[in-house]
């Protein structure tokens, strides 16, 4: 389906399956002592003490690189509830910025960038479970009118493909688009790049996942056995872009990749004792921050530490993902878009910070 070369809406390919409505399986609750990464940078901070605590702050908090939403989308936005809980845009960007970054996801003869993952986290109100909504990159949407970080305004646009919007406008765009398509007010944002996904994992050691099948992707060289397989940095990246070594080549097939690697990498930082190792803290961290985009609101360890401290009473192990429904598209069977009721019902439902019905969870386009 999407074409991972080029920008353009017309890349090649088929959709295939999805990663359906997934839930994971209840365990023992556990309380959480917050997120382990942040309130090991805390620690790391008051052990070092003197000079070296304002380095060390200085230089994550210098990582991080903000963009302000609120500033380029005005007052053309969804109303907030008042028990709409939170709601984050999640991107994994495939930009090319920087040497790092071209020699990744064999992008050395690719320019610009693309939103290549994309969830909508919603948190609801108490801060108790979350739910994770990926965006298919290859669905058909309606960009509306955007102002460009120069100011150059670009006029709405029917039938663009989803994943095109950032490379074409920027983000506060995509934020734009994801609230009109789902008038769901979109609190904060936060996108990471292909050199600090790497990062993050080769930065904990890896991450164990049960590959669902025998996996040959001739494009990104990635070759693993079905069963339990511990990745690093680079085969993760392939793992979670693969579109040829699953289904049917496209798009579709790797969303139920990428959220089983969410889980497997989110329970990974969780077993470590990050809070009993300052030194393996700040080298998480300071590969997590060095390739962070958030929202003004977030763009800061001070700001990112207190929104973490107010997440403490969720577990990843409640966390539910879905992917948005969708349905070929009529014109293009190669392109997807909402599938109706359905979305709406799921929108809904978010908005309104309520249960998600089952069926609102069923997507028509199966591929295969």
């Amino acid at each position: 389906m999407s074409h991972d070369a080029t920008p353009q809406d017309t890349p090649e390919g088929r959709p295939a399956s999805h990663g359906g409505g997934r839930k994971r399986g209840q365990g023992p609750r556990k309380r959480r002592r917050g997120l382990k990464i942040t309130l090991g940078v805390l620690l790391v901070l008051l052990l070092a003490g003197g000079g070296t605590v304002y380095w060390l702050y200085s230089r994550l908090d210098g990582n991080i690189k903000g963009v302000d939403i609120n500033k380029a989308l005005g007052e053309d936005r969804p109303e907030k509830l008042p028990t709409s809980g939170q709601n984050l845009l999640v991107l994994g960007s495939d930009s090319r910025a920087g040497t790092e970054n071209k020699e990744l996801g064999g992008g050395g003869s690719v320019s610009g960038a693309r939103s290549d993952t994309a969830m909508v986290v919603h948190i609801p109100e108490g801060r108790s479970k979350a739910v994770a909504i990926s965006i298919p990159r290859d669905t058909l949407v309606t960009r509306p009118e955007c102002t460009k970080a120069d100011g150059t305004k670009v006029p709405s646009a029917e039938r663009k493909m989803f994943n095109s919007v950032y490379s074409q406008v920027g983000p506060a765009c995509v934020v734009k688009t994801v609230e009109k398509m789902s008038g769901v007010r979109i609190d904060h944002y936060l996108e990471i790049n292909f050199a600090g996904f790497k990062g993050l994992v080769d930065a904990i050691g890896g991450v164990t996942v049960d590959v669902p099948q025998d996996i040959h992707d001739t494009s990104s060289g990635l070759d693993l056995a079905a069963g339990p397989q511990k990745l690093d940095g680079t085969q993760s990246l392939a793992y979670v872009r693969t579109r040829h070594g699953i289904g049917d080549g496209s798009d579709l097939g790797r969303i139920g990749l990428q959220q089983q690697f969410l889980f497997a990498l989110l329970s990974e930082v969780k077993k470590q004792d990050l809070l009993g190792s300052p030194t393996s803290a700040y080298k998480i961290a300071n590969s997590a921050t060095k390739s962070l985009t958030t929202d003004e609101g977030l763009a800061s360890l001070t700001s990112l530490t207190s929104f973490a401290r107010s997440m403490n009473g969720v577990d990843p192990a409640t966390m539910e993902t879905i992917m948005l429904p969708v349905a070929y598209d009529r014109i293009d069977p190669n392109r997807v878009v909402a599938a109706q009721p359905q979305a709406d019902t799921l929108w809904k439902a978010v908005r309104t910070d309520s249960a998600i019905p089952e069926s609102a969870k069923k997507s028509p386009a199966t591929g295969g």
